[in-house]
C-alpha cells in the first residue's frame, strides 16, 4: 500500500519470518552458527533460548536453507501440543514414511534407523521443534527417546529445541535430567542492543529498497528504539504501523508524533487523536459559556425535600400512631423525587 508512496520495493517490516531480512547482530550470528553446526548431525540435542519475538524462527529457517537444499527432510514443528500418537503421525509423514508406520512405534523405530543409515550424500533428516516451552512431558520423554536412535553407519537424528526462556526452566527439572543430559548445544539469543536496534531499522529500509533512509527521522527512530526495548518483533509491528499512518496523511518524514500515535494505536487499539492547546481552550470556553440548569434543579429538590420533612414532623406531632407509616412513605417519596431529579439534571 505505502511502499510506492516512500520508494520501497516491497515492505520492509513484514512480521512472516524472512531468511533475506536476517539481521545478524554479533549474538545472532553466534547462534545461526551453533545452529548450523547443530544440524549436521553432531550428537546430542541443540536448544536456542530467547525471548518472544527476538528472531527465532527466522534463525531456524536461515539455518535450515543452508542445509542440503531440496533433498533434506526436515520437519519444522511449530505447534508441538500434540499428543503421542498424533506426534508420531506428524513424523511419520514430513519424513516420508508410509502412513502405516506411524501406528506402530517399533515400526516408526526401524523405519527411521533405515532412513538415518544411508550412505553419505543422500536426504539428510532433522527434527526441529519451535515453542518447545510448551512441549508435553511425555513429547519430550519421547524426543530424548529418539536421540537414542544410533545407525550403524549413519549420524543421529539432529534435534533442536526452540524456545523462549520458560524452556530453560522446564529443562532445570529434576524429572528431565536424562533429557538434560543430551543437551550438547546451547544458545541464547537477548535483547538488541539500542544501537543494534537502530542498525536494525536502517538495514530493514535499505533491503526494501529505500533510497532515503530518513524515511524515519533520528527522533523517531530514538522513540522506536525506547518502546520496543530491543525485540525485533515489536520494532516491525511500530514501524509498520508508522508508514502506514505516514501515508494516510501523505506525510514523506515519519515524525515522533507519528511514532507517538502508532504506540498509542497498538496500546489501545485506536488511532489517538491530538489535543493541541487551541481545542482544549475552545472546550474550556463552550463549557464556560453553557448556561447553568443544576442549580435550580438543586434548589427545587432541597424545597420539595423540605416540604415533606414538615409533613413528616406534622404527622409525628399530631398522631404518633402513624409514625411508621409516614417514615415509610416519605422515604420512599423521597427516593422517587431523587431519582426524578438525577434523569432531568444534563449530563
Amino acid at each position: 500500500m505505502y511502499e510506492h508512496y516512500y520508494g520501497l520495493q516491497e515492505r520492509p517490516f513484514d512480521l512472516s519470518p524472512n531468511p533475506r531480512f536476517l539481521f545478524l547482530s554479533k549474538r545472532h550470528r553466534e547462534a545461526l552458527t551453533h545452529l548450523q553446526y547443530g544440524l549436521t548431525g553432531r550428537p546430542g540435542l541443540t536448544v536456542l533460548i530467547g525471548e518472544a519475538g527476538t528472531g527465532k524462527t527466522t534463525l531456524v529457517r536461515t539455518a535450515l536453507q543452508s542445509l542440503n537444499g531440496g533433498a533434506a527432510r526436515i520437519i519444522h514443528l511449530s505447534n508441538p501440543t500434540l499428543t503421542r500418537a498424533e506426534f508420531f503421525e506428524y513424523l511419520t509423514a514430513g519424513f516420508g514414511f508410509p502412513p502405516e508406520v506411524a501406528a506402530s512405534k517399533p515400526r516408526f523405530l526401524r523405519e527411521l534407523e533405515s532412513a538415518l543409515d544411508r550412505p553419505t550424500g543422500n536426504a539428510a533428516l532433522a527434527l526441529v521443534v519451535d515453542e518447545a516451552q510448551s512441549l508435553p512431558y511425555e513429547l519430550l520423554e519421547e524426543i530424548r527417546l529418539l536421540t537414542n536412535v544410533e545407525p550403524a553407519f549413519g549420524q543421529p537424528l539432529p534435534v533442536v529445541l526452540v524456545g523462549q526462556p520458560e524452556l530453560s526452566s522446564r529443562l532445570n527439572d529434576s524429572n528431565l535430567r536424562q533429557l538434560k543430559q543430551r543437551i550438547s548445544i546451547i544458545c541464547t539469543i537477548p535483547p538488541m542492543t539500542r544501537a543494534a536496534t537502530r542498525n536494525y531499522i536502517r538495514t530493514r529500509l535499505r533491503m526494501a529498497g529505500a533510497r532515503d533512509l530518513g524515511i524515519l527521522t533520528e527522533d523517531a527512530v530514538e522513540q522506536i528504539v525506547e518502546y520496543a526495548n530491543g525485540i525485533p518483533r515489536v520494532v516491525n509491528t511500530v514501524c509498520d504501523h508508522c508508514l502506514l499512518i505516514g501515508y494516510a496523511d501523505q506525510t514523506r518524514r515519519i515524525d515522533r508524533g507519528i511514532v507517538d500515535q502508532a504506540i498509542g494505536y497498538l496500546e489501545a487499539g485506536a488511532r489517538p487523536r491530538v489535543r493541541t492547546r487551541s481545542s482544549v481552550s475552545v472546550r474550556r470556553a463552550r463549557a464556560r459559556s453553557r448556561p447553568s440548569t443544576v442549580s435550580p434543579l438543586r434548589w427545587g429538590l432541597l424545597g420539595m425535600s423540605a416540604a415533606v420533612v414538615s409533613g413528616l414532623v406534622a404527622t409525628i406531632f399530631f398522631h404518633p400512631d402513624l409514625l411508621p407509616n409516614a417514615v415509610d412513605l416519605s422515604t420512599s417519596y423521597l427516593a422517587d423525587l431523587a431519582r426524578s431529579v438525577r434523569a432531568m439534571i444534563p449530563r
